[in-house]
């Protein structure tokens, strides 16, 4: 991917690589300390938050299966869309998403422990694709998600106030 279409993050732009991993960790812990829909009803574990980067784990549970006895296809889009949300805040930017889409590929059964890796494809001025593989504990693909982000005012940790007029972190 060209390095045109990726947006600076909210970190100095002399910041390191490490500066800007550490900022996205501090935001996913940040995030999922108060996403009680995520991690109480859901029962995700974020695995990790990185610049453009999400990985978030579910065990289907019973709760979660349909009529069919797999687990409901709402559950499954609702692991990629909140690891959807972590990777594309973890730029401390308020990012909401804008449009999405999901392919449902294999079925997921009880106990089954989803894994979901979200990836930034491209970041472009308030707005970036998103893309999300969900696999079960065999690494088998359960699903494609692909989501459009759109960023909207505020960061998801406050800056500092001595750098808010530069836009550093």
């Amino acid at each position: 991917m060209s390095e045109t279409h990726k947006r600076t993050p909210a970190v100095h732009p002399a910041a390191s690589s490490a500066e800007a991993g550490e900022l996205a960790r501090k935001v996913g812990e940040t995030m999922f300390a108060a996403d009680r829909a995520s991690s109480e009803t859901m029962g995700m574990e974020l695995l990790a938050c990185q610049p453009g980067r999400a990985e978030m784990r579910m065990v289907v549970r019973p709760l979660h299966l349909n009529g069919h006895q797999i687990c409901h296809g709402g559950f499954i889009f609702t692991l990629a869309d909140s690891t959807f949300a972590f990777a594309c805040n973890s730029h401390n930017r308020n990012t909401v998403a804008a449009g999405c889409s999901i392919e449902f590929l294999k079925p997921a059964h009880l106990d089954d422990v989803l894994t979901c890796v979200g990836v930034e494809q491209t970041l472009s001025g308030r707005h970036g694709i998103y893309d999300m593989t969900v696999t079960n504990q065999r690494g088998q693909v359960v699903a494609l998600f692909r989501g459009k982000s759109a960023q909207i005012a505020g960061t998801v940790i406050p800056e500092h106030p001595a750098n808010a007029e530069t836009g550093a972190a």
